[in-house]
C-alpha cells in the first residue's frame, strides 16, 4: 500500500539524455559500457529535489559514462501501486536499461516488508527479461519513528537480496552523517521528505552502488561546502558496511 500523510505531485518523465565526459567502469562496477542507462520507480523521495538529476551530476562531475535517465514517479505510490498502474512496465519493456531503480517508503512494518519484497519480485523479472537489473534504493523513516531504521535496512536488504539486485544504503548514509553531526539537517519541514543535504547524501550512494566507484571528491552539487567531505565519508562508509553489488 502506498506510505500515508505525505502525497506529494506526480512526475513521469521520458528518457533524458544527461551529456557529461566519458570513462571507463572501474571494476565492481554492475555495468560495461559508454554510457548507464537508469530507470527510476517511485515516489516523492525521489522525486524531491530530483535525485536522478543530483546522481546524474555527480557522474558527470567524475568524468564517469554519461547517464540517461527515466523516470517513473508518483506521488505516495509504493512498488504495488507501480505495478498496478502499469506505466513503469511499460518503460522496462519499451526502452533498454542498465538499472532499474526501485523506491516506495520505509516499508518497516511486516505487512510492508512483504509487500516490498513481493513488488521487487515482479519488477525485477520483468526487468531481467529486458536485459536491466534492480537496484533498491534504501529509504528512512519519519523523523518521529527512529527505532523503526533498523526494520528499513532489513526490508531492504532481504528485498534486494531476494532477486540477486544492487542495494543502495540512503538510508544508512544519513545515520553515518549523524555519528559525524547530529546538527545535521536531513530532513526537510515535513520530517519525512529529504531536504537537499538528505537526497545529496542518496545521490552520493547511488553513484558509488551503480558505478563502483567512491563517492569521496565528487563533487556536482549546491551543498555547503564545509559539509561535504564529510557527507561524502558518510556515504562511502555506509556502502561498504551495508550496499550490496
Amino acid at each position: 500500500m502506498p506510505f500515508q500523510r505525505h502525497i506529494r505531485g506526480a512526475a513521469l518523465s521520458l528518457a533524458l539524455l544527461v551529456s557529461c565526459g566519458g570513462g571507463d567502469s572501474e571494476p565492481g562496477s554492475p555495468f560495461t559500457g559508454d554510457q548507464l542507462r537508469v530507470l527510476f520507480v517511485g515516489n516523492s523521495l525521489t522525486y524531491d529535489n530530483d535525485l536522478p538529476a543530483m546522481t546524474a551530476q555527480l557522474a558527470a562531475s567524475a568524468d564517469a559514462p554519461p547517464m540517461v535517465l527515466g523516470r517513473v514517479l508518483r506521488g505516495g505510490f509504493s512498488l504495488g501501486d507501480h505495478w498496478n498502474e502499469g506505466a513503469a512496465q511499460g518503460m522496462i519493456v519499451q526502452d533498454k536499461w542498465d538499472i532499474v531503480v526501485l523506491q516506495q517508503g520505509p516499508s518497516a512494518l511486516p505487512e510492508s516488508q512483504a509487500d516490498l519484497l513481493a513488488s521487487t519480485r515482479l519488477f525485477a523479472d520483468l526487468a531481467r527479461k529486458h536485459g536491466a537489473r534492480v537496484a533498491l534504493l534504501m529509504v528512512w523513516p519519519e523523523s518521529n519513528r527512529p527505532a523503526a531504521r533498523d526494520s528499513v535496512r532489513v526490508s531492504y536488504t532481504n528485498a534486494a537480496a531476494a532477486v540477486d539486485g544492487i542495494l543502495v544504503p540512503a538510508g544508512e548514509a544519513w545515520r553515518a552523517a549523524w555519528r559525524r553531526d547530529p546538527t545535521l539537517e536531513l530532513y526537510s519541514s515535513d520530517g519525512f521528505h529529504p531536504a537537499p543535504t538528505g537526497s545529496y547524501l542518496a545521490a552520493l550512494s547511488l553513484f558509488e552502488q551503480l558505478y563502483g566507484r567512491s563517492p569521496v571528491g565528487v563533487s556536482g552539487a549546491d551543498i555547503d561546502p564545509g559539509k561535504v567531505a564529510l557527507l561524502q565519508q558518510a556515504a562511502a562508509e555506509a556502502d561498504a558496511e551495508f550496499g550490496r553489488r
